[in-house]
């Protein structure tokens, strides 16, 4: 269920709605006269949202080659390569 607050809020229970990103570790969206307007979340929840659309638009592009028929690296091959750059840095 989303957490909805006035934008009034964010100025008078900043604290309370810091609080509620961190332990719910849900956004908190922020309304002014009653239309959506802001959306407030903690550093880590942002992040890994971030992470995830960084994520998604790699997976489009690996698709797309697919479908383009663009031939990608064996599991072995990609392994081989990250142990290269594990035991080089």
């Amino acid at each position: 269920m989303p957490i909805i607050k006035s934008i009034s809020s964010l100025r008078n229970r900043t604290r309370e709605i810091a609080s509620i990103c961190h332990t719910q570790d849900e956004p908190v969206y922020l309304t002014t006269n009653g239309e959506g307007d802001l959306v407030v979340m903690s550093i880590s929840h942002y992040e890994r949202l971030k992470a995830q659309v960084d994520l998604f638009e790699k997976l489009g592009v690996a698709q797309a080659q697919s479908a383009a028929g663009k031939k990608g690296i064996t599991h072995r091959q990609m392994m081989t390569r990250l142990r290269r750059r594990a035991n080089a840095g």
